[in-house]
This record gives structure tokens, C-alpha cells and sequence, in this order.
């Protein structure tokens, strides 16, 4: 979290985000923000700086550009175009050849040597295209000293309190050398106790019964004092046997710390927006000080949020928001930024993302404040509308709707600029209870898990992507890229024997204990070359369809037979079909097309390597998925009526966002995929994408794709993969009505889907 002290990091910053006070131009002075061109600042030394604009030169600007992420610099900015920084000009006369690593390896005056204001910060504009497989941070951090304070965790006393997770109340402790050190109560605040609890995972802050550790303090020092002694008939002491009490050792040890009356940290003052302990001014107990307390050892109490609740009786009391939400994280409490707005939703824009408005996010979905506040669509981008921008929460508000923002312009933000966080959770030590091995890396290898004190293998019958997300969610080692189901092929040296089956996931859980299973191990192949296994990466794609293209085009066509037969052969029409009188006669065709955007952060590749696609002779290209898409007509209550699909005969990168560049095309055996930040196009009169209608009654239905039906190839988010749209079919015409994905509505507008749809002038062809 906290960047250190003796390395350089570079930021760039986004626009004006950074100025402050007189510093900054006026409204009318602003320049659109774009997050590729800014002012540059440098961390050094624990501070923020900037680059003055004497003998700079496009050679800076290409080094600068390319630590950034960027293929290369095509501009750059003097006299404080970006506006005025602040703090230190860590850099003069800079001279790169333009071949360097960093700023850092280019002559200069040296760091903090310069003779200029900060009317010469220098700026940049970089290319708008990554360097492929550049990981980009895009992280705000909180700047903190971290000599001081690098972690705070809660010690409970009692051992009761102990054998809990999360735990939720105990002494504050905070690391100092190479152990543990207390803080004093005097003046604490319960401020102070806000900002632990965010830093904790908790959202909210609690009381704490200082009788109870009163109480405890008195026994403790009763214990503690009162002579070990039994008196026996004849009047003589013995000494007393021992005894089990209420009171835990951690209890004494409580009281008698609290006497030293000498503590690491004395002072604490929060306001109680701060996101770490570290930001909050601190006084230190300096060595040979004759400080004294005069009071306890801080304790804390907090209130979890109702994902880590233990009493299910309490989760009806808490609720988190139901406007807002995050998708496209890995782990829990991490994710893209979205709210609701009447009954769609939409993303925030990262103008002035800050940690403060991100803990407002964190805590009101029950989390604790932000660990990171995330830019530039590092969580993926949305797909639907840009609400806020420019969002300024001082960190008290209850919800990012009460926080002050401006609306969205055409030219203010794009996708790119999706903002996301990173939240504090509770610890739950769910990381112990299961690990992978055998693989080459961390990455990878054969699940085993802890079953009461005995560790095993997972039955690999029924394994699929869903439980292997939950794997390396569990292990904190982002998603899952692969679901295996036998590891042979891994070194079995030490493969213990299977002590689970059954594992049926939903996906969403944060551990597979929390999964369906078998009560007793049952597997047919129990052999270890097939137990279950996980490949698991950092990143992963993200696909979603254009419902308003599929709107827009659709219509419907009477489609002779004789230009079906290669239709029929990939089984592209519905079972009639066969008895059809061939080649006379049609098939009656729902016709439309779909774009399918990548909108994830990492290429969309077919599971199968090119060696097992199978080449289809009669369309004259090879299959690289059994099934790529599904399309359905449902008849109200649900039920099939009609089906397609579409076998992915060719995955290509056909348009992409500006600055970003195709990678994949089908022509000559070349390689399928879909590059992040682009998209797939099935035109409407592409044989199979249709949907066989020739037996449908006229009425209203359900028209719905669904991308990836089998979950084969891994995404950050599955539940954006249905589209759907309310369709009326009066024997001649079609129309489709208020089409969108699967997610993009609220659950009271998806209850309220329309039956009856809006008509747009669709024809038979």
C-alpha cells in the first residue's frame, strides 16, 4: 500500500485533479482531462514533485510515457500547461536519449537541484495504446509515513474472543520492531476508533462496555496479587492448586502491560475520515522518555458488515446499499464503481478519484475504507451510461449519492476513465484452510483442502470454472483461467489421497467451504491424476453484447433450403428441419446482428489450442468453441420455443477502440481471440446467426443470447453475458423492445419486464 522511500515511482497525473487553490486555472481555463497526457509528478524520498520544463524534449517525454504504460510519447507540455504542482521540482535539466528504463536513469542536476517555479512544470502526452502485458497500477495511494506505523490489528482477551473470525473488538496493537506495541487511551476518540475499524474491514465503529474491562482489571490485578495460598485442617499454608477461571492468561497479561504505564503511541488524533492509522497525527513515546500514561491500553469495538456477520440474527438490522454496487473484481470488496440511477445502471468517472469518496463506496457496502481508489478502468469498463464525474466526498457521507459531482458531457469521460476500489475487508484466514500444489508457480496446481486435521485432494467429477474461481478468490490469487479436471501432468510426489466430492459452486463464494459438497467422499475416479486442479492469473477477459444493435437490426427472412444445406450440416436450424421436403421450400429466419465487446482486462482466447480446432469444410473455416453463443425465444413462463446457437467459427478482433490495435484474425489459420478493448461482429446475414422460427405461433416472447453459455473460456463477470429483449411476432412481422444485458437493469425493472413491446418497422425479407 505505501510506496517506499528509497525508490522513484511516477504518476501521472489525471488533468487538474491535483491542483489546488490559486494554483489551478479557472473553469474557463480548464482543459478536458484525458488520461493519457498530464503534468508529471515523481515520488522521491516520500514526497511528490514535478519535472521542470528547461531543456525538455520529446526523448524525456518517450521514456516518461513508456514507465507509464505507453507505447510511446507523441507530445509534450512547458510553463505549467497542466497546471502548477506543488511541493518540491525534483528534476532540472533532464536529457534523455530516449533508450533509458526510467527518469531516473537520465542526466540531470541532480534531485531537488533546480532553479525553477513551478510555472515550468513539464507535462506529457502519451500514445493512447498500452504496452502489452504492462501491468499499470493506476493506484491512488494514501501517503503515510509507513517508518512509523506499517500495521494495526486487534488483540481480543479473552480466549473465547480469540477463536472468532473476524474478530471485532479488542486491544489496539500496533507493529513496532520486531514485535508488538500498545497505544494509550488517554484522549481516544472514537474518531480515532473509526478510522481502525475502516482499516480493519469494518464499516462501522461501536461502543466499547469500558465496565467490562474495568471489571477485568479488577480481577486481573485480584489474580495477580492475591497470594497462591489454601489453608488446610492443622492451620499450615500449602500452596493452592490451580484452577481454571473465567478470566484467560491474555486477560493478566492485559492488566499487567497496562501497569508498565508505557506505550508506543501516546497520542492519537483522527478526524476520522482518515483511511489508515498512519495518516492521523501521532505523538511517539521517544527512548529514555519519562512519559507515562495514566490511563489503559486503547480497545476498540467495530461492527462488521453483514457479509462477515456471524449472527445471521444481525443482518437484518444492517443493510449495505442497494444503489450502488462493484463488478469486475476478483477478491471481495473490489471492484468498478457502478450506481443506480431511476432504474439503470451506470459508472463513475475517475476525475478527482480519491481515497476519500472510494472509502465513502467501501463502507456503504459494508466494507471498511479504501485501500486503493482505482483510474482508468483498471477493474474492466462499463458498458452502459457515465454518471457522475469529478465526485468530492469529505469521507463523512452515508452514500456517493450524497457526495457533491457533476454530470456527465459527450466529452467529459469515456470507459476508459471507469473508476473502481479496492476495500479493506475483515481477515478471515480462509487462506489456510486450502492450498495448490505441484505447479510451476503459485499460480498453479492441484487443489487440496483441509477436511477437519487431514488434507486431501478435490474430486475433479463436476469441476468446472465456477468452483475454480472460488479457489483462487479464496487464495487471493485473482481468477481462475482454467478449471482442470486431471493433473497428470504435475509432479505427484506427495499427493495425498481425495477427501472431497461433490463441489458445486455458484461462483460468488469467498471460500469452498461455503459450497455445496458431498456430506461423505464419493468419487468414481479417484485416482490422483484426476483430482481436481487450477490455473489462476491476476486478469481476465469480459465479454458483453451490444444490446442495442441487436434492437436495431433485427428482422426477419424467408430463407430458401437450398441455401441451408451447410446451415443444416452445423445443425443451425431446429428438428423440422429434417423432414423438410429438401430442397423446396424455406425456413423462416429470425435475423439481427451482435457486437461482442471485450471489455475485461485481459484477451478473450478460445479454450482449445489451434491444434484440436476442427476445420468445417462447407463454410470453409475451423471451429475453435463446441458453442459460442446460444440464442433463445421463451414464451412467458420460460419455457424454449425456439433455439439457436452459434459455434464460434471464427473469433476476430473486426473494430477496436481508438489507440488500440487488432491482434487476432482468422484469415490463413491465424490466431482467434478478442483483444481487450475491442470488439467481435456477427453480421446479420452470417449463416447461423439466426434463430429458426419456421414452427412459432405469433405472440409475445423473450428474445435472449447468452455469450459463453458453458462458462468455457474464464471472465471477470458471468452475469453480464445475457442479453435479453421483450419480442412480439404477429406471423409477419417481429419487433424487439427494451433489449439489454443481464445486469444493466435494477431487480425491481427486471421483475417488471414488459410483455407487451414497442414496435420498430421490422419487414420479411
Amino acid at each position: 500500500m505505501f510506496l517506499p522511500n528509497h525508490t522513484t515511482t511516477l504518476a501521472l497525473t489525471l488533468a487538474l485533479a491535483f491542483c489546488s487553490g490559486g494554483s489551478a486555472p479557472g473553469p474557463s481555463d480548464r482543459i478536458p482531462r484525458k488520461h493519457n497526457e498530464g503534468r508529471v509528478e515523481l515520488f522521491y524520498k516520500g514526497e511528490w514533485g514535478t519535472i521542470c520544463d528547461d531543456d525538455f524534449s520529446i526523448q524525456n517525454a518517450n521514456v516518461l510515457c513508456r514507465q507509464l504504460g505507453f507505447v510511446e510519447a507523441i507530445g509534450w507540455a512547458h510553463s505549467a500547461k497542466y497546471g502548477k504542482g506543488q511541493g518540491k521540482i525534483w528534476l532540472d535539466n533532464v536529457n534523455c536519449n530516449g533508450g533509458e528504463k526510467g527518469i531516473e536513469h537520465c542526466r540531470s542536476r541532480g534531485w531537488g537541484n533546480s532553479d525553477c517555479t513551478h510555472d515550468e512544470d513539464a507535462g506529457v502526452v502519451c500514445k493512447d495504446e498500452r504496452i502489452p502485458g504492462f501491468v499499470d497500477s493506476n493506484v491512488i495511494e494514501a501517503q503515510v509515513d509507513e517508518k512509523n506505523i506499517e500495521e494495526v490489528r486487534l488483540r481480543p482477551v479473552v480466549n473465547m474472543a480469540k477463536k472468532k473470525r473476524p474478530i471485532t473488538e479488542g486491544v489496539v496493537e500496533v507493529r513496532y520492531k520486531d514485535g508488538w506495541a500498545q497505544v494509550c487511551d488517554v484522549g481516544w476518540t472514537i474518531k480515532n476508533t473509526r478510522v481502525v475499524c475502516g482499516m480493519l474491514g469494518f464499516p462501522h465503529e461501536r461502543k466499547v462496555n469500558k465496565n467490562f474491562y474495568k471489571r477485568l482489571k479488577k480481577r486481573a490485578a485480584v489474580k495477580v496479587s492475591r497470594p497462591k495460598v489454601n489453608v488446610v485442617a492443622n492451620g499450615r499454608p500449602t500452596p493452592k492448586p490451580k484452577v481454571n477461571t473465567k478470566l484467560s492468561i491474555a486477560g493478566k497479561r492485559l492488566y499487567l502491560e497496562r501497569q508498565k504505564s508505557h506505550y508506543h503511541v501516546h497520542s492519537v488524533a483522527c478526524t476520522g475520515t482518515e483511511v489508515h492509522l498512519a495518516a492521523c497525527p501521532l505523538e511517539f513515546n521517544k527512548p529514555n522518555s519519562t512519559f507515562t500514561c495514566g490511563g489503559s491500553a486503547a480497545v476498540v469495538s467495530c461492527m462488521p458488515g453483514p457479509l462477515f456477520m456471524q449472527n445471521s440474527g444481525l443482518k437484518k438490522k444492517l443493510k449495505t446499499s442497494t444503489n450502488v454496487r462493484l463488478k469486475g473484481g476478483a477478491r471481495v470488496g473490489e471492484g468498478r464503481v457502478e450506481v443506480l440511477k431511476g432504474s439503470e445502471w451506470g459508472t463513475v468517472c475517475d476525475d478527482r478519484w480519491n481515497l476519500l469518496s472510494a472509502s465513502v463506496v467501501c463502507r456503504e457496502l459494508g466494507f471498511g475504507s479504501a485501500k486503493e481508489a482505482l483510474t482508468g478502468a483498471r477493474m474492466g469498463q462499463g458498458m452502459g451510461p457515465i454518471y457522475m464525474n469529478e465526485v468530492k466526498c469529505t469521507g463523512t457521507e452515508k452514500s456517493i449519492w450524497n457526495c457533491p459531482f457533476k454530470n456527465i458531457t459527450a466529452e467529459d469521460c469515456k470507459h476508459t476513465e471507469d473508476a473502481a476500489v479496492r476495500c479493506n475487508v475483515p481477515y478471515l484466514g480462509l487462506e489456510n484452510s486450502i492450498r495448490i500444489v505441484g505447479g510451476r508457480s503459485g499460480y498453479e496446481g492441484r487443489v487440496e483442502v483441509q477436511v477437519g486435521s487431514k488434507w486431501g485432494t478435490v474430486c475433479s467429477t463436476g469441476w468446472t470454472t465456477k468452483e475454480a474461481m472460488v479457489v483462487c478468490r479464496q487464495l487471493g490469487l485473482g481468477y481462475s483461467m482454467h478449471a482442470i479436471t486431471e493433473t497428470w501432468y504435475w509432479d505427484s510426489s506427495n499427493v495425498t489421497e481425495m477427501v472431497l466430492s461433490g463441489v458445486k459452486c455458484t461462483g460468488n463464494e469467498m471460500s469452498l467451504s461455503q459450497c455445496q459438497h458431498h456430506k461423505t467422499m464419493s468419487c468414481q475416479r479417484a485416482a490422483a491424476k484426476f483430482a481436481a486442479g487450477v490455473i489462476c492469473s491476476e486478469t481476465a477477459s469480459d465479454l458483453i453484447l451490444n444490446a442495442p444493435l441487436v434492437q436495431q437490426t433485427v428482422y426477419i427472412e424467408d430463407r430458401p433450403l437450398h441455401m441451408l444445406y451447410c446451415a443444416a450440416e452445423e445443425d443451425c436450424l431446429s428438428k423440422s428441419a429434417a423432414q423438410a421436403n429438401w430442397p423446396y421450400g424455406h425456413r423462416r429466419l429470425l435475423r439481427f446482428s451482435s457486437q461482442i465487446h471485450n471489455i475485461g482486462r485481459a484477451d478473450f482466447r478460445p479454450k482449445a489450442g489451434r491444434h484440436s480446432w476442427v476445420w468445417h469444410a462447407c463454410h470453409g473455416h475451423y471451429h475453435s468453441m463446441d458453442i459460442f453463443t446460444h440464442y433463445d425465444l421463451l414464451n412467458s413462463n420460460g419455457t424454449k420455443v425456439a433455439e439457436g446457437h452459434k459455434a464460434s467459427f471464427c473469433l476476430e478482433d473486426t473494430e477496436c477502440q481508438e489507440g488500440v490495435s487488432k491482434r487476432y484474425e482468422c484469415a490463413n489459420f491465424g490466431d482467434q481471440g478478442i483483444t481487450v478493448g475491442c470488439w467481435d461482429l456477427y453480421r446479420h446475414d452470417i449463416d447461423c446467426q439466426w434463430v429458426d422460427i419456421t414452427d412459432v405461433k405469433p405472440g409475445n416472447y423473450i428474445f435472449q443470447v447468452v455469450i459463453n453459455p458453458n462458462h468455457e473460456v474464464a471472465e471477470s463477470d458471468f452475469s453480464n453475458n445475457a442479453m435479453r429483449c421483450n419480442c412480439k411476432y404477429d406471423g409477419h412481422r417481429i419487433w424487439l423492445h427494451n433489449c439489454h444485458t443481464g445486469d444493466a437493469f435494477s431487480d425491481e425493472a427486471e421483475k417488471k419486464f414488459e410483455k407487451y413491446p414497442g414496435q420498430t418497422n421490422n419487414q420479411i425479407l
